[in-house]
C-alpha cells in the first residue's frame, strides 16, 4: 500500500506527458502478461488435439480395415495375411486390472489416509507419511522387475493355491479363482498397480482430511461420537469430492500404467474367467510389439492408443460431471 502511495504521488506530481507515458507501461505490461497466459494455456489445447490428430491419422489404416469389429474380437494374430486383430482381450485386461487394483487400493488408502490423521501418535506421522511419498517417487520399471522376480514366484507358490484351494467349487467365486498357479496373471498385474496407485489415494486424501474444521469433530466428539462415527459421519461426508477426485487421478493413472504391468502380466491376447490366468492391457500390448511391428499391425497398435485415449477421457470425464454434481447438491 505504501509503495502504491508513493508511485501516485509522483504521477501526480509529474507532468502530463509522463503521467500518460506512464500509464502506457502499465497498460501494455498489463496487455502482455494477458497474452502470454493466454498462449500457454491455448498450447495446451493445440497439443491435445496434435495428439488426437496423429492417433487418429496412424490408426486410419486399422479403422477401414477391421471397424467396429476391432472392439469385439478376442484373436490378435498379427502374422497372419492379412493380419487378424482385435482389441477385446486388451480391453478387457486393462478393466478388470485397474477394477481390481481400485478394489484393493481404495480401502488401503483411505485407511491409511485416516489413521494419518485422526489415530496416529505425533512422532510417527512423519516416517509414515515420507514411506508413502517414496513409493509415488519409485520408477514404474522397478516395480515390474520386483513383481516379476519376487512378488510373482510367492503368489504362485503361496498365495494362489490357497485362494484356488478355498474356492473351489464355489460359485462365481471358483470360476474367478481358478487355477492353474501363474507368475504371470491379471492379479498380479492388480496388485502392482495397486500399490503404486496408493500413494495418490493416500496423499489425496490426507490433505483433504485436513480441512476439515476441528470445530466440526470437536463437536462431534462432544455429542459423545466415537472416532468410527467421527470419519464416517463428519470427515468423509466433508472431504467427499477431494476423495473422489483423488481416486480418479488415481483411476487415470492405473489405466495408463506400462512397464510395470507389461514385466508380470503375461502379454496373453484371451479373456478367461480367472484372475489368476495370464493376460495383457492395450498399454502392455502397446510396448511389448510397437518396437517390431509395420503397416497394418502398427496401425492395429495405433488404434489401441487411441482406445484408451478415449477409455481414459471418458473415464475423467464422468468423474468431473461426478464432482459437478455432488458439488451442486451440497450448495457449493
Amino acid at each position: 500500500m505504501a509503495d502504491m502511495a508513493v508511485q501516485r504521488d509522483v504521477m501526480e506530481a509529474a507532468g502530463p506527458y509522463d503521467r500518460a507515458r506512464a500509464l502506457g507501461a502499465f497498460k501494455l505490461g498489463d496487455i502482455t502478461f494477458y497474452w502470454i497466459t493466454r498462449a500457454c494455456a491455448i498450447s495446451v489445447l493445440l497439443i491435445l488435439g496434435g495428439i488426437i490428430v496423429s492417433l487418429i491419422a496412424g490408426a486410419w489404416p486399422a479403422i477401414k480395415e477391421y471397424g467396429f469389429s476391432f472392439l469385439f474380437t478376442s484373436r490378435w494374430a498379427p502374422s497372419n495375411d492379412p493380419p487378424v486383430l482385435g482389441a477385446l482381450g486388451p480391453i478387457y485386461g486393462t478393466l478388470v486390472t485397474s477394477v481390481v487394483a481400485m478394489m484393493i487400493a481404495i480401502p488401503v488408502g483411505l485407511g491409511i489416509a485416516i489413521f494419518l490423521t485422526e489415530l496416529c501418535p505425533q512422532w510417527l506421522r512423519r516416517p509414515i507419511g515420507i514411506a508413502v511419498e517414496l513409493l509415488a517417487g519409485i520408477p514404474s520399471i522397478i516395480y515390474g522387475m520386483w513383481g516379476f522376480f519376487v512378488l510373482g514366484p510367492f503368489m504362485a507358490d503361496h498365495f494362489q493355491p490357497f485362494m484356488i484351494k478355498v474356492f473351489d467349487g464355489v460359485p462365481v467365486l471358483g470360476t474367478i479363482f481358478a487355477g492353474p498357479p501363474s507368475y504371470l496373471s491379471l492379479f498380479n498385474a492388480s496388485l502392482i498397480l495397486a500399490i503404486m496407485v496408493l500413494p495418490f489415494i493416500t496423499a489425496i486424501s490426507v490433505d483433504v482430511f485436513k480441512t476439515v474444521p476441528p470445530v466440526l469433530k470437536e463437536a462431534a466428539y462432544g455429542v459423545g461420537c466415537t472416532t468410527w462415527e467421527v470419519v464416517r459421519n463428519v470427515v468423509i461426508p466433508y472431504t467427499r469430492v477431494g476423495v473422489i477426485g483423488g481416486i480418479m487421478l488415481a483411476l487415470g493413472r492405473a489405466l495408463g500404467e506400462t512397464m510395470a504391468v507389461t514385466f508380470i502380466i503375461g502379454n496373453a491376447f484371451k479373456i478367461t474367467g480367472s484372475v489368476f490366468s495370464p493376460g495383457t492391457t492395450i498399454s502392455a500390448a502397446i510396448a511389448s510389439e510397437f518396437a517390431e511391428s509395420d503397416g497394418l499391425h502398427q496401425s492395429g497398435l495405433i488404434l489401441l492408443g487411441l482406445l484408451l485415449f478415449v477409455l481414459t477421457f471418458f473415464v475423467l470425464a464422468s468423474a468431473r460431471l461426478m464432482l459437478s454434481r455432488l458439488e451442486k447438491k451440497a450448495g457449493n
